[in-house]
């Protein structure tokens, strides 16, 4: 791999920056988390009741934009009413194994991150003291 060009993807016109953006959304983790689980396709209710807190509005921008990228196929059945089930794709597949591995570490991690956030938030609230 040529790491020359890596300087490149931190600029504000380097294309990979967008995938970072559609990979970086909470959502989008999410999504790609639950599809992966499944290990199949899912149907959009089924996909908003698995992500707690999600509206029909968010999710339907998600999985369309996951679509548009390549990272999840929507298939639509005919049928009455018409059944329409989302699955990852191969690329899907793969960008889902980052989604574990940062679900992984989260949770490996939370007690410490939670110890600390409530640390400094009693430092933030205590009053200030003067420079001595």
């Amino acid at each position: 791999m040529d790491t020359t060009q890596w300087p490149l993807t931190y600029r504000r016109d380097c294309p990979s920056r967008t995938v970072v953006e559609v990979l970086a959304d909470k959502w989008t983790l999410y999504v790609l988390a639950a599809l992966r689980r499944q290990e199949g396709p899912m149907r959009f209710n089924e996909l908003r009741r698995a992500l707690d807190g999600i509206t029909q509005k968010m999710l339907t921008r998600t999985l369309r934009a996951l679509e548009r990228d390549g990272l999840v196929s929507r298939t639509v059945y005919p049928t009455v009413p018409p059944r329409v089930e989302y699955a990852l794709t191969g690329l899907g597949a793969e960008a889902g194994k980052l989604t574990t591995a940062i679900a992984e570490w989260s949770a490996a991690h939370v007690p410490e991150i939670l110890a600390t956030r409530a640390e400094f938030d009693a430092r933030a609230a205590a009053a200030p003291r003067p420079v001595t």
